[in-house]
């Protein structure tokens, strides 16, 4: 299994910034960032989503997996990935994600293994969304999820899935009383 640094990931963060020629200010118009909070994460001091990274691989061409461990894939036929050894990403709060074809050269698709937690005091919060290029689709594998898409709200539960253009403002939390695991699979236009 392949691990990241989160310091690490910022200089390849800004060294890809910089190899492209793009200003902070310009870098975050194109990533839809705020300023003041990519200067925290190029300088190692602030979490990035999966969201955020998904957008700055398609942005610099580059896989998601050479960010986050400057490694780039290298496999074409084929990957397996066991059963609790993908490549960690614990980038959005209590969230846990494990890609599940870190290793595969050229991917179309971003396939992550999701743990939400069950938290009472958000239910009744509004959840926090987020957009990015391309379609996913999600699959729920146990507990329930409360899934916000543009202005509906859907409760997603085992066996359910939910495919959609992920440029629609989107979130989701585990809800129910349980958490929820649920596959995610991002897909690049």
């Amino acid at each position: 299994m392949i691990n990241y640094n989160i310091k690490e990931v910022a200089e390849r963060l800004q060294g890809l910034r910089t190899a492209c020629d793009l200003s902070i200010e310009e870098f975050c118009e194109k990533t839809d960032m705020n300023v003041e909070d990519y200067k925290k994460i190029e300088a190692g001091e602030k979490d990035f989503s999966v969201t955020f990274l998904y957008k700055c691989s398609e942005l610099f061409n580059v896989d998601l997996v050479a960010i986050l461990t400057g490694t780039t894939p290298k496999l074409t036929t084929y990957s397996i990935v066991r059963k609790d050894k993908g490549l960690p990403i614990e980038r959005r709060e209590r969230f846990a994600y494990q890609h599940l074809a870190y290793s595969f050269k050229n991917k179309e698709i971003e396939p992550l293994l999701v743990k939400a937690p069950y938290d009472d005091a958000e239910q009744d919060k509004p959840i926090k969304l987020s957009v990015h290029e391309g379609q996913e689709w999600d699959y729920v594998i146990k507990g329930s999820l409360k899934f916000v898409i543009g202005d509906h709200i859907e409760i997603l539960n085992e066996g359910d899935s939910l495919y959609y253009n992920s440029n629609t403002p989107h979130g989701m939390i585990a809800y129910g009383g349980e958490d929820c695991e649920f596959l995610a699979v991002l897909i690049k236009k």
